[in-house]
């Protein structure tokens, strides 16, 4: 018989990177982040709508991904190591061709020293609302050039972009993917509305 026992780590508690990649061998049905200042954060998993919801906008992101064929679709089990250290995993990821390919055959196999181009994060109802915030604008600090901070519950999207404030609207609007991603539309209303 097992038993599920917490865990809980001391808010001291710091470890390099070569630390948290053991760590997530070791705990490999588990999910992990990184900060840049060493902090390990267990990820829990997400409920069966949060899961959903990732899994639909992962498709629309990886369809049209598959028309333009301008670059590669990561998922929420990808880690991606940022120029500040921080080891992340957006919900849905993106990334150029040009910069992917940049990457060695190593590189790409272990946590990718890149930050996308292209992150979403969807608020589920168990995240911290400030902390997601602050994951986006680590993102556009450290090289991603469009974000989506989705917010199901309240219906609405910040929209997040290099050196330019936050921007927020409701689902009525449409979501572009500007210039990162051109062609891209997401209707939050028919993604979310469903089921």
């Amino acid at each position: 018989m097992q038993t599920e026992l917490p865990i809980r780590f001391p808010p001291h508690l710091r470890c390099t990177e070569k630390d948290f990649s053991e760590w997530v061998k070791a705990n490999p049905d588990l999910r992990w982040e990184l900060t840049a200042d060493g902090q390990l954060l267990a990820m829990p998993p997400t409920g069966g709508e949060t899961g959903r919801y990732n899994f639909e906008l992962a498709v629309v992101l990886g369809i049209w991904n598959r028309q333009h064929g301008l670059g590669y679709a990561f998922d929420s089990s990808t880690g991606f190591r940022l120029p500040n250290g921080a080891i992340r995993s957006p919900d849905v990821a993106w990334i150029a061709k040009e910069k992917w390919e940049q990457l060695s055959p190593d590189e790409r196999r272990g946590f990718a020293p890149v930050c996308p181009d292209f992150v979403v994060e969807l608020l589920s109802p168990s995240d911290d609302k400030a902390l997601v915030q602050a994951k986006m604008e680590e993102y556009m600090t450290n090289g991603a050039r469009l974000g989506w901070l989705i917010d199901p519950h309240n219906r609405t999207v910040t929209v997040y972009r290099p050196g330019q404030p936050p921007e927020t609207q409701d689902f009525t609007t449409p979501l572009t993917g500007e210039s990162v991603l051109p062609g891209l539309t997401v209707d939050c209303r028919q993604l979310f509305d469903q089921g």
